[in-house]
C-alpha cells in the first residue's frame, strides 16, 4: 500500500479508501449486519487502509455508529476518519451555520472519537461555497482551534465549486466526483494542488459500472433505479467502449481505480465496499497502475465521447 499527503495534521493516507456509506442500515445499497460491518473495516485496516469516508446521513447514523466500534482498539494517531455535514443523521437537509457544532458533536459521539480528521460541507448549494459570505467558515477555524477537527472542506462535483470553494476559503480537502466517466472536476487538480488541498476521489466506479458487472438490460432496485432505461443503455455503450480501450490483460475494476490514482494531487479513491471479497478486489487495483499513455487515451475518450452527454449521476 502506498501512503499520501492528507492534510497538514493528519497522517500520510492509504492511495485506496474505505467509502462506509454501505455500512449503515438502508443505506441505499445491498444492507449488512453490524457484524459483518465490523469484520469488513477490520479487515481493511489488515490490508493497510487507514481511511475512512462516512457521513452522518448514511444508513441514519448507523454507519458512523459501527464504524466507530469497528475502530475503538485500534490506534486512533495511525488512522485518518472522514466525516461530513449538511446532510443530518434524520435524513434531512440542514446546511445551516448554526447547525455545524452539532452535527460535529453527534458525530464525535457515533464515532467514538474526541476529534474528526477533517469534516467536509456534504454537496452543499452553490451558496454556501463562499467562504466571503457565510459564517461556516469562521465556526469551522474555531472547531480547528478547540482541536474538535483537523481540517475541513467540501464535497464537489464540479470544477466551477471546486474553483469558488478553493478561491474563497481556507478549505485543505475536496472529496471530488471524478472517474474514467465523470472528469470535470479535473480541471481543476493543477490549482488544488498548487494551492495544497487535497482530493478524495469519490464515485470511482461510477456507482458500480465500472466494476464490469452491468450491461444494457440491467435494471437497479435501490438507489440507482433513478437511471432511465436510456441512461442504462448510454452507460453500458460506454463501459464497453472502456473495454476496448483498456488493453486485455486488465481488470476493468483495476482499471478504475487505477485510472483515480494516476493524478499525483489524488490523496485516496474511496470505492464503496459490500464484502470483504469486493474489498480485496477494489485492493487489488494498487498492484496494476495505468501507463501515462493509456491515460491520456482515457482522458481523450472522455473529451471526445462522453463530456457532453452530461451524464447524471
Amino acid at each position: 500500500m502506498k501512503y499520501n499527503r492528507y492534510t497538514n495534521h493528519s497522517p500520510f493516507v492509504s492511495e485506496i479508501g474505505f467509502g462506509a456509506w454501505q455500512l449503515g442500515i438502508n443505506s441505499g445499497w445491498k444492507g449488512m449486519s453490524e457484524k459483518e460491518a465490523i469484520k469488513m473495516v477490520q479487515a481493511s485496516i489488515d490490508y493497510g487502509v487507514n481511511f475512512f469516508d462516512t457521513a452522518p446521513n448514511y444508513g441514519l447514523g448507523t454507519s458512523e455508529i459501527r464504524l466507530g466500534k469497528a475502530l475503538k482498539n485500534y490506534d486512533r494517531s495511525k488512522l485518518v476518519i472522514n466525516t461530513k455535514f449538511g446532510h443530518a443523521d434524520s435524513g434531512e437537509l440542514n446546511y445551516s451555520s448554526g447547525y455545524i457544532r452539532d452535527s460535529i458533536d453527534g458525530s464525535l459521539r457515533r464515532l467514538q472519537t474526541d476529534y474528526i480528521d477533517s469534516v467536509i460541507i456534504h454537496n452543499p448549494p452553490l451558496k454556501y461555497l463562499d467562504g466571503r459570505n457565510n459564517a461556516h467558515y469562521d465556526i469551522l477555524e474555531q472547531l480547528k482551534r478547540e482541536g474538535k477537527i483537523s481540517a475541513y472542506g467540501a464535497s464537489l462535483d464540479t470544477f466551477d465549486e471546486m474553483m469558488l470553494f478553493m478561491d474563497t476559503t481556507n478549505g485543505e480537502v475536496i472529496e471530488a466526483f471524478f472517474n474514467i466517466l465523470h472528469q470535470d472536476t479535473a480541471r481543476a487538480f493543477e490549482i488544488a494542488q498548487k494551492k495544497g488541498v487535497s482530493i478524495i476521489a469519490k464515485v470511482p466506479l461510477d456507482s458500480g459500472w465500472l466494476s464490469g458487472k452491468y450491461n444494457s438490460e440491467s435494471t437497479f432496485t435501490d438507489i440507482r433505479s433513478r437511471w432511465s432505461k436510456k441512461d442504462i443503455e448510454t452507460r453500458a455503450a460506454l463501459v464497453d467502449r472502456v473495454r476496448d480501450i483498456i488493453p486485455i490483460d486488465y481488470i476493468l475494476i483495476h482499471a478504475a481505480n487505477s485510472f483515480c490514482l494516476a493524478y499525483d494531487v489524488i490523496s485516496t479513491v474511496i470505492p464503496g465496499n459490500t464484502s470483504i471479497a469486493q474489498l480485496e478486489n477494489n485492493l487489488e487495483s494498487i498492484k496494476n497502475p495505468l501507463s501515462k499513455q493509456l491515460v491520456l487515451e482515457l482522458e481523450t475518450f472522455y473529451k471526445n465521447e462522453v463530456k457532453d452527454l452530461n451524464l447524471p449521476w
